[in-house]
Protein backbone atom coordinates (compact mmCIF):
# COMPACT_ATOMS: atom_id res chain seq x y z
CA UNK A 1 0.00 0.00 0.00
CA UNK A 2 2.74 2.45 0.86
CA UNK A 3 4.40 4.68 -1.66
CA UNK A 4 7.85 3.99 -0.27
CA UNK A 5 9.67 5.29 2.76
CA UNK A 6 8.95 8.98 3.32
CA UNK A 7 6.09 9.02 0.81
CA UNK A 8 2.58 7.90 1.62
CA UNK A 9 -0.10 6.90 -0.82
CA UNK A 10 -1.95 10.07 -1.67
CA UNK A 11 -5.68 10.01 -1.16
CA UNK A 12 -7.28 12.10 -3.91
CA UNK A 13 -9.03 15.07 -2.30
CA UNK A 14 -12.75 15.20 -2.91
CA UNK A 15 -15.35 17.53 -1.54
CA UNK A 16 -17.58 14.47 -1.30
CA UNK A 17 -15.28 13.22 1.46
CA UNK A 18 -15.90 16.41 3.43
CA UNK A 19 -19.63 15.75 3.73
CA UNK A 20 -22.59 17.90 2.73
CA UNK A 21 -22.05 20.52 5.41
CA UNK A 22 -18.53 21.27 4.24
CA UNK A 23 -19.57 21.21 0.61
CA UNK A 24 -21.91 24.05 1.51
CA UNK A 25 -19.14 25.84 3.35
CA UNK A 26 -16.53 25.97 0.61
CA UNK A 27 -17.16 25.72 -3.11
CA UNK A 28 -14.55 25.73 -5.85
CA UNK A 29 -15.41 27.19 -9.23
CA UNK A 30 -13.25 25.05 -11.49
CA UNK A 31 -13.93 27.22 -14.53
CA UNK A 32 -11.89 30.18 -13.36
CA UNK A 33 -10.09 28.85 -10.29
CA UNK A 34 -11.93 31.22 -7.96
CA UNK A 35 -12.94 30.20 -4.47
CA UNK A 36 -15.86 31.62 -2.57
CA UNK A 37 -17.26 30.85 0.85
CA UNK A 38 -20.66 30.48 2.46
CA UNK A 39 -20.54 30.27 6.25
CA UNK A 40 -24.06 29.04 7.10
CA UNK A 41 -23.11 25.88 8.99
CA UNK A 42 -25.73 24.03 11.04
CA UNK A 43 -25.13 24.91 14.69
CA UNK A 44 -24.81 21.32 15.90
CA UNK A 45 -22.03 20.50 13.43
CA UNK A 46 -20.16 23.79 13.35
CA UNK A 47 -17.21 23.00 15.59
CA UNK A 48 -16.48 19.58 14.14
CA UNK A 49 -16.76 20.97 10.63
CA UNK A 50 -14.28 23.69 11.54
CA UNK A 51 -11.81 21.10 12.81
CA UNK A 52 -12.25 19.07 9.64
CA UNK A 53 -11.59 22.15 7.52
CA UNK A 54 -8.31 22.73 9.36
CA UNK A 55 -7.41 19.07 8.77
CA UNK A 56 -7.81 19.45 5.01
CA UNK A 57 -6.16 22.87 4.93
CA UNK A 58 -3.03 21.35 6.46
CA UNK A 59 -3.27 18.29 4.19
CA UNK A 60 -3.15 20.59 1.18
CA UNK A 61 -0.44 22.79 2.69
CA UNK A 62 1.73 19.68 3.14
CA UNK A 63 1.52 18.81 -0.57
CA UNK A 64 -1.42 16.43 -0.03
CA UNK A 65 0.58 14.32 2.39
CA UNK A 66 -0.53 13.16 5.82
CA UNK A 67 3.05 13.19 7.15
CA UNK A 68 6.49 14.38 6.08
CA UNK A 69 8.67 12.11 8.23
CA UNK A 70 10.53 9.42 6.20
CA UNK A 71 8.54 6.42 7.40
CA UNK A 72 6.64 3.51 5.90
CA UNK A 73 3.46 3.14 8.02
CA UNK A 74 2.68 -0.44 6.93
CA UNK A 75 2.51 -2.68 9.99
CA UNK A 76 3.45 0.14 12.37
CA UNK A 77 1.93 1.30 15.68
CA UNK A 78 0.98 4.95 15.20
CA UNK A 79 -0.29 7.47 17.75
CA UNK A 80 -2.13 10.66 16.76
CA UNK A 81 -2.00 13.33 19.46
CA UNK A 82 -4.81 15.91 19.61
CA UNK A 83 -6.84 13.83 17.18
CA UNK A 84 -9.96 16.03 17.33
CA UNK A 85 -12.62 14.54 15.05
CA UNK A 86 -10.30 11.66 14.20
CA UNK A 87 -9.93 12.51 10.52
CA UNK A 88 -6.17 11.90 10.42
CA UNK A 89 -6.08 8.37 11.94
CA UNK A 90 -9.26 7.29 10.13
CA UNK A 91 -7.90 8.27 6.72
CA UNK A 92 -4.48 6.85 7.55
CA UNK A 93 -6.18 3.64 8.68
CA UNK A 94 -7.94 3.38 5.33
CA UNK A 95 -4.68 3.91 3.46
CA UNK A 96 -2.63 1.52 5.60
CA UNK A 97 -4.85 -1.39 6.75
CA UNK A 98 -1.88 -3.22 8.29
CA UNK A 99 -1.02 -0.24 10.53
CA UNK A 100 -2.44 0.09 14.04
CA UNK A 101 -3.61 3.65 14.77
CA UNK A 102 -4.65 5.25 18.05
CA UNK A 103 -6.07 8.76 18.34
CA UNK A 104 -5.90 10.63 21.65
CA UNK A 105 -7.85 13.73 22.68
CA UNK A 106 -9.47 15.25 25.74
CA UNK A 107 -12.81 15.50 23.93
CA UNK A 108 -14.75 12.34 22.93
CA UNK A 109 -16.01 13.76 19.63
CA UNK A 110 -14.66 11.05 17.33
CA UNK A 111 -17.12 8.95 15.29
CA UNK A 112 -18.24 5.57 16.59
CA UNK A 113 -17.57 3.89 13.26
CA UNK A 114 -13.89 3.54 12.42
CA UNK A 115 -11.74 1.24 10.32
CA UNK A 116 -10.93 -1.95 12.28
CA UNK A 117 -7.32 -0.82 12.77
CA UNK A 118 -8.24 2.53 14.39
CA UNK A 119 -9.24 3.27 17.99
CA UNK A 120 -9.61 6.38 20.15
CA UNK A 121 -8.66 7.17 23.74
CA UNK A 122 -9.82 10.11 25.88
CA UNK A 123 -6.76 11.13 27.88
CA UNK A 124 -4.86 14.08 29.33
CA UNK A 125 -1.48 13.94 27.61
CA UNK A 126 0.30 15.78 30.41
CA UNK A 127 -0.66 13.05 32.90
CA UNK A 128 0.59 9.45 32.92
CA UNK A 129 -0.50 7.65 29.75
CA UNK A 130 -2.88 4.71 29.91
CA UNK A 131 -1.03 2.71 27.26
CA UNK A 132 2.56 1.70 27.92
CA UNK A 133 3.37 -0.21 24.71
CA UNK A 134 5.81 1.72 22.51
CA UNK A 135 4.96 3.31 19.16
CA UNK A 136 6.75 3.47 15.81
CA UNK A 137 5.39 6.92 14.94
CA UNK A 138 3.83 9.71 17.02
CA UNK A 139 2.01 12.44 15.11
CA UNK A 140 1.07 15.65 16.95
CA UNK A 141 -0.62 18.72 15.50
CA UNK A 142 -2.95 21.62 16.24
CA UNK A 143 -2.04 21.75 19.93
CA UNK A 144 -1.41 25.50 20.21
CA UNK A 145 -2.73 26.69 23.56
CA UNK A 146 -3.32 23.16 24.88
CA UNK A 147 -0.05 22.25 26.64
CA UNK A 148 1.62 23.86 29.66
CA UNK A 149 4.98 22.03 29.65
CA UNK A 150 6.11 21.38 26.08
CA UNK A 151 9.70 20.25 26.86
CA UNK A 152 8.32 17.62 29.25
CA UNK A 153 5.80 16.42 26.65
CA UNK A 154 8.51 16.13 23.98
CA UNK A 155 10.54 13.99 26.38
CA UNK A 156 7.47 11.84 27.04
CA UNK A 157 7.08 11.26 23.30
CA UNK A 158 10.72 10.15 23.22
CA UNK A 159 10.07 7.68 26.05
CA UNK A 160 7.00 6.21 24.31
CA UNK A 161 8.72 5.63 20.96
CA UNK A 162 10.45 2.43 19.94
CA UNK A 163 14.16 2.73 19.13
CA UNK A 164 14.32 4.04 15.57
CA UNK A 165 10.78 5.47 15.82
CA UNK A 166 9.77 8.89 14.54
CA UNK A 167 7.80 11.85 15.86
CA UNK A 168 6.26 14.67 13.82
CA UNK A 169 4.85 17.96 15.09
CA UNK A 170 2.67 20.35 13.11
CA UNK A 171 1.50 23.73 14.37
CA UNK A 172 1.25 27.40 13.48
CA UNK A 173 2.53 30.35 15.42
CA UNK A 174 0.14 32.45 17.48
CA UNK A 175 0.92 35.53 15.42
CA UNK A 176 -0.23 36.82 12.06
CA UNK A 177 1.81 38.85 9.57
CA UNK A 178 2.04 39.81 5.91
CA UNK A 179 4.91 39.92 3.46
CA UNK A 180 3.74 43.19 1.92
CA UNK A 181 2.99 45.30 5.01
CA UNK A 182 -0.79 45.03 4.72
CA UNK A 183 -1.12 43.47 8.20
CA UNK A 184 -0.61 46.28 10.72
CA UNK A 185 -0.59 46.14 14.56
CA UNK A 186 -4.21 47.34 14.66
CA UNK A 187 -5.42 44.57 12.32
CA UNK A 188 -8.14 42.89 14.35
CA UNK A 189 -6.93 39.30 13.92
CA UNK A 190 -3.53 40.44 15.21
CA UNK A 191 -5.20 42.23 18.14
CA UNK A 192 -7.26 39.16 18.99
CA UNK A 193 -4.20 36.90 18.90
CA UNK A 194 -2.21 39.31 21.12
CA UNK A 195 -4.93 39.17 23.75
CA UNK A 196 -5.23 35.41 23.40
CA UNK A 197 -1.48 35.07 24.02
CA UNK A 198 -1.83 37.33 27.07
CA UNK A 199 -4.66 35.21 28.47
CA UNK A 200 -2.68 32.03 27.81
CA UNK A 201 0.42 33.40 29.52
CA UNK A 202 -1.65 34.22 32.60
CA UNK A 203 -2.56 30.54 32.98
CA UNK A 204 0.92 29.26 32.14
CA UNK A 205 0.42 28.26 28.51
CA UNK A 206 2.81 29.19 25.68
CA UNK A 207 0.92 30.03 22.47
CA UNK A 208 4.12 30.26 20.42
CA UNK A 209 5.69 26.87 21.02
CA UNK A 210 6.16 25.93 17.35
CA UNK A 211 9.48 27.76 16.73
CA UNK A 212 10.98 26.02 19.79
CA UNK A 213 10.02 22.46 18.86
CA UNK A 214 13.23 21.68 16.95
CA UNK A 215 15.40 22.69 19.91
CA UNK A 216 13.30 20.79 22.42
CA UNK A 217 13.48 17.67 20.26
CA UNK A 218 17.26 17.87 20.02
CA UNK A 219 17.52 18.40 23.79
CA UNK A 220 15.33 15.33 24.37
CA UNK A 221 17.73 13.18 22.33
CA UNK A 222 16.06 13.03 18.92
CA UNK A 223 18.35 12.79 15.90
CA UNK A 224 17.82 13.49 12.20
CA UNK A 225 15.64 16.45 13.21
CA UNK A 226 14.27 18.37 10.24
CA UNK A 227 12.10 21.47 10.12
CA UNK A 228 9.95 22.92 7.37
CA UNK A 229 8.31 26.35 7.70
CA UNK A 230 5.43 27.12 5.36
CA UNK A 231 3.22 30.15 4.79
CA UNK A 232 -0.40 29.50 5.81
CA UNK A 233 -2.73 32.11 4.25
CA UNK A 234 -6.00 33.42 5.69
CA UNK A 235 -8.52 34.40 3.03
CA UNK A 236 -8.92 33.98 -0.71
CA UNK A 237 -6.32 36.57 -1.71
CA UNK A 238 -3.56 34.18 -3.00
CA UNK A 239 -3.44 33.86 -6.78
CA UNK A 240 -2.33 30.23 -6.63
CA UNK A 241 -5.43 28.02 -6.71
CA UNK A 242 -4.20 25.59 -4.05
CA UNK A 243 -3.25 28.41 -1.67
CA UNK A 244 -6.55 30.14 -2.41
CA UNK A 245 -8.41 27.01 -1.31
CA UNK A 246 -6.26 26.71 1.83
CA UNK A 247 -6.88 30.39 2.57
CA UNK A 248 -10.64 29.94 2.16
CA UNK A 249 -10.58 27.09 4.66
CA UNK A 250 -8.58 29.17 7.13
CA UNK A 251 -10.95 32.11 6.66
CA UNK A 252 -13.82 29.80 7.61
CA UNK A 253 -11.75 28.60 10.58
CA UNK A 254 -11.59 32.17 11.90
CA UNK A 255 -15.15 33.14 11.00
CA UNK A 256 -16.62 30.09 12.68
CA UNK A 257 -14.07 29.62 15.45
CA UNK A 258 -13.33 33.07 16.84
CA UNK A 259 -15.97 32.83 19.59
CA UNK A 260 -14.61 29.45 20.69
CA UNK A 261 -11.10 30.96 20.81
CA UNK A 262 -12.00 34.07 22.80
CA UNK A 263 -15.11 33.83 24.98
CA UNK A 264 -13.81 31.93 28.00
CA UNK A 265 -10.16 33.18 27.94
CA UNK A 266 -11.19 36.82 27.53
CA UNK A 267 -14.02 36.82 30.09
CA UNK A 268 -12.63 34.49 32.76
CA UNK A 269 -8.91 35.28 32.47
CA UNK A 270 -8.73 38.85 31.14
CA UNK A 271 -11.95 40.06 32.76
CA UNK A 272 -13.65 41.33 29.61
CA UNK A 273 -17.42 41.64 29.42
CA UNK A 274 -19.20 39.29 26.98
CA UNK A 275 -20.29 42.36 25.01
CA UNK A 276 -16.67 43.52 24.61
CA UNK A 277 -15.64 40.06 23.43
CA UNK A 278 -18.44 39.92 20.87
CA UNK A 279 -17.52 43.39 19.60
CA UNK A 280 -13.94 42.26 18.95
CA UNK A 281 -15.16 39.00 17.42
CA UNK A 282 -17.35 40.94 14.98
CA UNK A 283 -14.32 43.05 14.05
CA UNK A 284 -12.25 39.88 13.53
CA UNK A 285 -14.91 38.46 11.21
CA UNK A 286 -14.94 41.70 9.26
CA UNK A 287 -11.12 41.69 9.06
CA UNK A 288 -11.11 38.17 7.63
CA UNK A 289 -13.19 39.42 4.71
CA UNK A 290 -11.39 42.73 4.19
CA UNK A 291 -9.99 43.13 0.69
CA UNK A 292 -6.40 44.19 0.16
CA UNK A 293 -5.00 42.60 3.33
CA UNK A 294 -2.85 39.48 2.96
CA UNK A 295 -2.55 37.75 6.36
CA UNK A 296 -0.33 34.72 6.94
CA UNK A 297 0.72 32.40 9.72
CA UNK A 298 4.06 30.64 9.79
CA UNK A 299 3.29 26.92 9.91
CA UNK A 300 5.93 24.56 11.32
CA UNK A 301 6.36 20.88 10.53
CA UNK A 302 9.17 19.33 12.58
CA UNK A 303 10.13 15.67 12.62
CA UNK A 304 12.89 13.59 14.17
CA UNK A 305 13.97 10.07 15.08
CA UNK A 306 14.73 8.28 18.31
CA UNK A 307 18.15 6.64 17.88
CA UNK A 308 17.96 2.94 17.04
CA UNK A 309 20.45 2.07 19.76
Amino acid sequence: MAGGIGREVRKPFSFISLGPVLVAAIQVDISDGGVYTDYKFPNDEREQDRLNLVHYAIYYLCDERFFLAPINPDGKRILDIGTGTGKWPIEMGDLYPSAELTGVDLSPIQPRWTPPNVKFIVEDLEQDWLETELYDFIHCRYMMGAIKDWPRLVKKFYQHLKPGGWVEFKDSTGTVFSEDGTVTPDYKIAEMLRNLRLASEKIGINMDHAPSLKGWMEQAGFTNVEQRIMRLPIGTWPKNKRLKLIGAMMASHYLEGVEAFTLIPFTEVLGWSPAAVEELNAQVRAAVQTKGVHPLHNYYVVWGQKPAT
